[in-house]
């Protein structure tokens, strides 16, 4: 998209809005199977129950995991807990036992532009609509909360679970950073994602029809694909 500059006549961008995005904060985001709260020292037990021994969960974090035990644990979430950017949350169930930790980080406000990532799914998370409806509940909160232009997803290249992720939740691959950063001692090439303000209202119909308690059958099984719902090729 772009226009003449009025003095030039040069192609440039249209305007915007460029008022500055809120900072994500200490919010409660309530869905059918559960919750995305802000990351807290309660969380720790639950989270190290749900996550300890599964060390292939850390392999693609930039600098931390696996922990040697609880306590390393407990202390790694209460740094979390207190920092501003990558801003923890904790995904938990019905129940209240977190599951999971998430982030929205990179945050530039004057931009308006977040990214989602830090996301550390248990086994027990993994693969169920809770796993799915975190990232709409996130989502949403970013675009239609914050007001955010630009919601990004970022993650080694070689992780092709996360690349996965990115298209069935309706983020669009933009390329690959090669040699973009190294990670405990190796090359990192960055597989970088992103969906756009004007997207949204298309990745929120087809999350909300994914995550309708009618898209299951009694077993649990999905019906429609939300990989389906937003046109990526199985």
């Amino acid at each position: 998209m772009s226009e003449p500059h009025p003095q030039t006549g040069q192609p440039v961008g249209p305007p915007v809005d460029a008022t500055p995005a809120p900072r994500p904060g200490p919010v409660t985001l309530a869905g059918r199977y559960g919750r995305v709260e802000k990351l807290a020292s309660k969380h720790a037990a639950s989270l190290w129950q749900a996550l300890q021994g599964d060390d292939a969960i850390w392999t693609y974090m930039p600098s931390y995991g696996p922990f040697a035990d609880d306590a390393a644990f407990t202390a790694w979430i209460g740094e979390r807990t207190v920092l501003e950017d990558p801003y923890c949350y904790a995904v938990t169930n019905r129940d209240g036992q977190a599951l999971g930790i998430v982030a929205l980080m990179s945050i530039r406000p004057e931009h308006r532009v977040i990214e989602v990532g830090h996301i550390v799914y248990s086994r027990v998370l993994r693969r169920t609509p809770l796993a799915t409806e975190a990232q709409y509940l996130l989502a949403r909160y970013a675009f239609e909360t914050l007001a955010y232009r630009r919601y990004e997803w970022k993650c080694d290249a070689l992780n092709a679970a996360s690349r996965r992720a990115a298209l069935r939740y309706g983020f669009t691959l933009e390329g690959v950073f090669r040699q973009h950063m190294i990670a405990r001692g190796r090359n990192r090439d960055t597989a970088w994602f992103a969906m756009l303000d004007s997207e949204w209202p298309a990745r929120k119909r087809a999350f909300e029809q994914w995550l309708a308690s009618e898209n299951f059958a009694t077993d649990g099984r999905q019906k429609l694909r939300l990989s389906t719902l937003n046109g990526v090729a199985a």
